[in-house]
């Protein structure tokens, strides 16, 4: 009965977070007509394409690297190849499933499953998610007071940033101390997973230098996002500031974070010509022609993760020395 309401009550979040995106789809194309959109697209556009998919490569290459060097003495024997197809896989579920975080868990109980380290694999990906979204929160607060001298920003956006970096900080603080926090004896006998991840979690104070190399890592993606949304705008031949990319990519991450829509679909749209339009006065109709190039990564990365998936259907599990 019980898992016949959580499965009632799954159906309903999904129901809800899809009338969200097709809602706001709807209303940014009801004001914005798809025709005006499309006529941005020109050939002028194919290099910045070009750059996005390089930057797109490079991104997941990094990601790889993180996750290996988070993974320490268990990474041993495992090619990076092997890396950067789960991190594949992880963004073909991401691309598909109502939640961002979906192709987290894909992956990492999969990479778990087949190598024999999933408390480890579940605590690298976690600190690899939140040190990402502190170096994006980090470049957003250097840049935020050059952004703020020349434009009004909304406190509703800054404020939902500020909150997102604090719950961060308190996350990664908590993971490496999370040993320290004794489980309650029936917690721990009945769910034994849970004291292997506070292990896993607080390994990471002992290991500084892969904890600092995680950070190296986290903030040359940064650097990639903001290059990657830099060519999204300049490929319909916007020129704006690498300060307010950063600022306005930050809070656009931040808000399609919030679990009110699939992927953040729909609300990246609205904020973004919210932000470009209605602050920079740039028009409307080549904001979202900018805003809707950013769906060619996602089929990008989901492309590769197909790949990954039916090969491995193909193929039996190996060893580790894949």
């Amino acid at each position: 009965m019980k898992e016949s309401a959580s499965r009632t009550k799954s159906i309903l979040k999904t129901i809800l977070k899809a009338s969200v995106s097709l809602g706001g789809l709807a209303y940014i194309f009801s004001k914005i007509p798809f025709q005006e959109v499309s006529k941005h697209w020109t050939s002028e556009a194919l290099p910045w394409i070009g750059v996005v998919l390089v930057t797109t490569f490079l991104s997941m290459c990094v990601q790889a690297n993180r996750w290996k060097g988070l993974l320490l003495d268990n990474a041993k024997g495992i090619k990076f190849r092997t890396f950067y197809a789960y991190i594949a896989l992880g963004y073909f579920f991401n691309n598909l499933l109502p939640s961002g975080f979906g192709g987290d868990a894909v992956k990492t109980i999969a990479f778990g499953k087949r190598f024999g380290n999933m408390a480890n694999s579940v605590a690298a990906i976690v600190i690899s998610r939140i040190m990402g979204l502190l170096a994006m929160f980090l470049c957003f607060f250097i840049a935020l007071p050059f952004v703020a001298s020349r434009y009004e920003i909304p406190s509703l956006y800054t404020g939902a940033v500020c909150v997102f970096a604090f719950a961060s900080v308190v996350v990664i603080v908590g993971g490496l101390f999370l040993d320290k926090i004794r489980l309650p004896h029936k917690l721990s006998t009945r769910y034994p997973f849970l004291e292997k991840l506070q292990d896993a979690f607080s390994i990471y104070r002992s290991h500084k230098k892969a904890f600092f190399l995680s950070i190296v890592d986290s903030i040359w993606l940064q650097i990639l996002s903001i290059a990657m949304h830099y060519a999204f705008l300049r490929a319909v031949g916007l020129d704006v500031g690498l300060d307010v990319v950063t600022v306005f990519t930050t809070i656009t991450v931040t808000i399609t974070m919030l679990p009110i829509s699939i992927n953040g679909i729909g609300l990246r749209e609205n904020i973004q010509v919210s932000l470009y339009g209605t602050l920079l006065g740039f028009p409307a109709d080549i904001v979202l022609a900018s805003s809707l190039i950013g769906y060619i990564p996602m089929l990008f990365q989901a492309i590769q993760g197909a790949i990954v998936l039916f090969a491995g259907k193909n193929n039996k599990p190996q060893n580790q020395n894949v």
